[in-house]
């Protein structure tokens, strides 16, 4: 059945763009009619607003009411796998936005957590919803957590997400290269991994399913967004939970330092975007400061906007006068550098 569910998924996708933007809103009210005759809403089906409600101009029907369409990473069973309740089974969130995706850009996004439970609707479909609006595809990963799975699972949850986007992306209105990873503090390390532990693609899938072209895909990013970041495992700037929950009370040393994403930057890890705050309580400023100091001493382009004042967790911080601005400074960096389109 799960298999079945994600081929509905893409067939369902590719209707949608095959009818345009109307044909979408008709498929999605449909949607919502079916769902209530049966029940509840489930994989592949649409969480929307009720028939009579028209869509506000600037959200993606898709995602509105704060539900995409979700679909398993791995329809027929994770690797690894400790069990078969939902926390055993990652998946992807996909928010596709109703006006025109100019640059082809999709977004995944990795809320955080601690690596221990995940903030999915302000730092995920919140987000989501965000690009939604900015004409940008987003797709929000639910990644297996510690203490029942330490790495290298959530690393493997990561690029099997920046594989599905990739595998897809003509379903999905994306360009192959222009998919990038957005995420928030122990997200923001995973995201961080995600950029610098990635293959170009598995071409012979060996050991896999041969059958499973997703695996073929690369699994770099083409640009990081860094909000609040957990980086480092090392002393004294360390986020004792993060670490904990990834690699157990007894961590092998050798994966401490391998899994300080300062100490993995290269000249090939993705141009970043890092946002943080100088008295965040949680993570130390110092994780964002020694992971952009890797950056530019690799000749990655950065760029780093650090505020005074603020808590850890704000999120989009739309409420927050500290860090309001944070998104629209996000927004311009992706503009200047195509992966979002001018405002109207």
């Amino acid at each position: 059945m799960a298999k079945e569910n994600g081929i509905r998924v893409f067939a369902t996708i590719a209707a949608f763009r095959a009818q345009g933007i109307g044909g979408l809103v008709k498929k999605i009210c449909f949607g919502v009619v079916v769902a209530m005759v049966v029940g509840g809403v489930g994989f592949g089906q649409v969480a929307a607003a009720p028939a009579a409600a028209a869509p506000p101009s600037t959200a993606s029907a898709v995602s509105q009411g704060g539900a995409g369409k979700t679909m398993l990473l791995w329809p027929s069973g994770a690797p690894g796998a400790l069990g078969d309740a939902d926390e055993d089974k990652p998946t992807l969130t996909v928010f596709l936005p109703v006006a025109a995706n100019a640059t082809k850009t999709g977004v995944v996004v990795a809320p955080g957590g601690s690596y221990t439970h995940l903030s999915m609707e302000k730092e995920g479909f919140a987000v989501a919803r965000w690009l939604n609006e900015r004409g940008v595809a987003a797709f929000v990963l639910q990644y297996r957590l510690g203490p029942k799975y330490h790495h290298p699972v959530e690393i493997g949850d990561a690029q099997r997400a920046i594989r599905m986007v990739r595998a897809n992306a003509a379903e999905y209105g994306v360009a192959t290269d222009h998919i990038g990873m957005l995420g928030f503090s122990a997200g923001g390390h995973l995201t961080a991994t995600a950029g610098t532990k990635f293959d170009w693609g598995k071409a012979d899938a060996s050991g896999l399913d041969a059958n499973d072209l997703v695996e073929r895909q690369g699994s770099r990013p083409d640009f990081l967004v860094l909000a609040y970041p957990v980086i480092t495992f090392e002393e004294p700037e360390l986020h004792r939970g993060s670490l904990k929950n990834l690699l157990g009370d007894m961590p092998d040393p050798s994966l401490v330092d391998e899994l300080s994403a300062e100490t993995q930057v290269t000249k090939d890890t993705p141009p970043t975007f890092v946002f943080t705050t100088t008295d965040d309580k949680t993570v130390p400023v110092m994780n964002s400061v020694m992971f952009y100091s890797a950056l530019v001493k690799a000749g990655v382009p950065a760029e780093m906007h650090i505020f005074q004042h603020g808590a850890h967790g704000a999120g989009l911080a739309a409420a927050n006068p500290q860090l309001s601005d944070w998104p629209d400074l996000l927004a311009k960096w992706m503009r200047e550098r195509g992966y979002m389109a001018p405002a109207q």
